[in-house]
């Protein structure tokens, strides 16, 4: 059976949508496309809308030759060997694939809303809506920007318009939607180090969480905020960012779960602020107060998905050794984690902080080793993250004439010799 509405994978969503806008892109309706295909315009409208997946290799060769793309464009993780022709995604290809959200959201979506005066709503329904925001989430959880960027591309200005011309009732619930999906866009630019770009949408989901009334979800955007200063190296508006939001959230009466999940996560971002200015003990205290609030939180929890709770926490105190040059300690933290119910994202990120342990050690086979298991789990984080990048470097420096294939195909896959 097909599936429909909520049941649709995300990932078929995702699909569908980039290949509606190819199609778009190269003026072809629905029916010449499917006719080119041999396949009727009602399964190339169920395959644009996710019911219809696209499993058949020789099929997906077919349909993106029509559209005149590469089969990783059209499907991002493909292997090559699947691909014919087409490459495997490098570093520079994967950074390019936010490229058209970055160009997005550096002009204003709700321009020709704002210009035009309607007020008349249209567009999407909010359940669907609502699940486009949750799969943009869980794409971004998983590691797959290029998908993300797909969607967002799509979702944002149907978000921006419905924020303003949408019945009365419905706006508060879709300025919190597009204050989530800012977020999600904050956390895909900050990990393709695209800091300027993460601040832009990280500032945007602050103003649209405060007009939605929801001052956890403003709370939540400063965190988001707060990383992209980190990437910008602006470490005294990241610290301000964050203890403004802390001070606040710690004069509150509220010790709600969600209330605390925020709280934990900005004293994470702030020891990593600390990490990063070299400031040893005070990052060493944040991490012990978020310790602190993840014990009385009990549990790993996704508010805001923020992903706080006690095995998080670990995740941080991995990465916050790392920075400061504790190899040790983070790896013996790392030994004590388990980190089977994470996402993907904070799975590969445990896994790539390890490596880079391993290799402030110079243990060259333990690093690559871990590198490549996060490769395998968070592929886009491994090759584009700039701290994986430089570790990846370095070990093939170390290595020298001896570097073994794996790491120096790693090497390739990430644009790490240049």
């Amino acid at each position: 059976m097909k599936p429909t509405g909520k049941n649709v994978d995300p990932q078929d969503r995702a699909f569908g949508q980039r290949v509606q806008k190819y199609r778009k892109d190269r003026g072809r309706t629905q029916t010449e496309l499917a006719a080119a295909l041999g396949k009727t315009s009602s399964w190339m409208s169920q395959v644009e809308r996710g019911i219809q997946p696209v499993q058949r290799v020789d099929l997906l060769q077919q349909l993106a030759d029509e559209l005149g793309v590469s089969v990783q464009q059209l499907r991002p993780g493909t292997p090559p060997e699947l691909g014919g022709r087409s490459q495997a995604p490098t570093a520079l290809s994967l950074a390019n694939d936010l490229e058209e959200t970055r160009r997005l959201i550096s002009g204003h979506p709700a321009l020709p809303t704002l210009l035009s005066g309607s007020r008349t709503g249209g567009g999407k329904p909010l359940e669907a809506l609502r699940g486009d925001v949750d799969d943009l989430w869980e794409l971004t959880h998983g590691g797959q920007l290029a998908q993300v960027s797909v969607l967002a591309t799509d979702l944002l200005p149907e978000l921006e318009r419905g924020a303003r011309t949408a019945e009365e009732e419905h706006r508060t619930e879709l300025q919190l939607l597009l204050s989530r999906t800012y977020q999600a866009l904050s956390a895909a630019f900050v990990r393709q180090d695209e800091a300027d770009a993460a601040w832009v949408a990280a500032d945007r989901a602050i103003f649209a969480a405060e007009r939605s009334g929801n001052p956890l979800h403003v709370c939540a955007s400063v965190f988001r905020l707060v990383h992209a200063f980190v990437r910008l190296r602006s470490l005294d508006q990241a610290e301000h960012a964050a203890r403004t939001a802390i001070d606040a959230l710690r004069e509150q009466e509220s010790r709600s779960p969600e209330a605390l999940s925020v709280l934990g996560s900005l004293h994470l971002a702030l020891a990593l602020v600390h990490a990063r200015a070299g400031a040893r003990a005070d990052a060493k205290t944040e991490i012990d107060q978020a310790r602190v609030i993840a014990t009385q939180l009990g549990e790993d929890r996704n508010d805001f998905n923020l992903e706080f709770g006690p095995a998080n926490v670990e995740v941080q105190a991995v990465s916050t050794a790392v920075d400061l040059g504790d190899a040790g300690e983070a790896l013996d933290i790392g030994l004590s984690i388990n980190a089977d119910e994470l996402s993907p994202e904070r799975r590969g990120r445990v896994l790539m902080d390890l490596g880079r342990a391993h290799a402030q050690r110079r243990h060259g086979g333990e690093a690559l080793d871990c590198l490549l298991r996060a490769e395998a789990i968070a592929p886009e984080m491994i090759q584009t993250h700039q701290a994986a990048r430089a570790t990846i470097r370095e070990l093939v420096l170390i290595a020298g004439p001896n570097a073994p294939r794996e790491l120096l195909e790693l090497a390739e896959r990430a644009d790490a010799l240049e």
